[in-house]
């Protein structure tokens, strides 16, 4: 008997697997990625926990499709989740049968969450994942309905729980049974749920600018729309300019304060002198250098030195006004 955990790194998803392999059960861990979450965490609690084999794939092209337009909609900002818990399911069940497993266990605990882990949103996932009858919640078996591996005496009902809600006093408990001393805080690590990058993902939709470069720019800098087609990204910091550096396209615009500390700064290569002169003037606002005289700011695109662009920093009122 093996099983396929569908693996976040955190408490309840290694009380899921423990579960398992505490009724003789070969257990094996999976874990998605992209632009938007990192495995970074399942492969933290797969070492701390002490569990076998982690399985990560990449799923960013199939979960952008699903993001433009879910069927069951965004929650409180741009997360999918009963869209995105069902791609996982998918994912993970099309696996679990090319590894001869016969079980797809999640943390997934009734009435934690209130748009994907209500009893009904369980059942819609379940179903739309095309493996309804193979996936099997531990932690809260008991409150929902027998399933076929326990039918088939695969797995023992009795050794399984019924929590639900959002308390965690049993799941603290059973960790200091199983001697996991080291798990994460049960908090997001979706960028998805945050306000800020929800409303430049949102504008990013609208505009078209749609690539996966595109979509990791959007977790570096300040964002700033100065018109339909021309967008500026100004670094914060050296991780922000770092990043910049990275995902920038060839053809884009870079721009550096010539004589102080300041932000690398993005820009289009296709933006008119006029755009660009303003892409000049946010860089020197954010820098270092003085807020009430022209300063010179070098340019560069793909690594070319273009004229060096006289500026004076931008008035904050009216990069107030561009910020997205």
């Amino acid at each position: 008997m093996k099983a396929l955990a569908l693996f976040s790194g955190g408490l309840d998803s290694i009380l899921a697997a423990k579960l398992l392999q505490r009724q003789g059960i070969d257990v094996e861990c999976i874990t998605f990625e992209t632009p938007f979450f990192s495995a970074d965490k399942a492969r933290a609690g797969v070492f701390h926990a002490a569990l076998p084999i982690l399985h990560v794939f990449d799923i960013t092209e199939d979960h952008l499709t699903m993001l433009r337009s879910p069927r069951y909609g965004y929650g409180k900002n741009m997360n999918p989740c009963i869209d995105c818990h069902t791609l996982m399911l998918k994912k993970a069940g099309e696996f679990m049968a090319s590894m001869g497993a016969g079980v797809l266990v999640t943390g997934e605990v009734l009435g934690q969450r209130p748009m994907s882990q209500t009893r009904q949103s369980l059942h819609i996932v379940a179903k739309n994942s095309g493996y309804q009858d193979r996936i099997l919640r531990p932690l809260s078996a008991k409150l929902l309905p027998v399933t076929k591996m326990e039918q088939e005496g695969l797995v023992d009902r009795e050794q399984l729980w019924d929590i639900q809600g959002r308390g965690r006093h049993r799941q603290m408990e059973a960790a200091v049974e199983f001697g996991i001393k080291e798990y994460p805080a049960p908090a997001g690590g979706c960028l998805l749920t945050d306000a800020m990058f929800s409303k430049r993902l949102k504008e990013l939709f609208a505009h078209d600018d749609f690539t996966i470069p595109s979509i990791h720019l959007l977790k570096a800098g300040r964002h700033f729309r100065i018109n339909e087609g021309v967008k500026v990204i100004v670094g914060r910091h050296h991780r922000d300019n770092a990043l910049i550096e990275r995902y920038g396209k060839s053809s884009d615009i870079v721009l550096h304060t010539a004589h102080f500390p300041g932000p690398t700064t993005l820009t289009p290569g296709n933006t008119s002198p006029e755009e660009l002169r303003i892409a000049a003037s946010l860089c020197v606002l954010y820098s270092d250098a003085p807020k009430n005289q022209p300063v010179q700011v070098n340019v560069f695109q793909d690594k070319i030195i273009l004229p060096v662009i006289e500026a004076q920093a931008a008035e904050k009122a009216q990069a107030a006004q561009w910020i997205i």
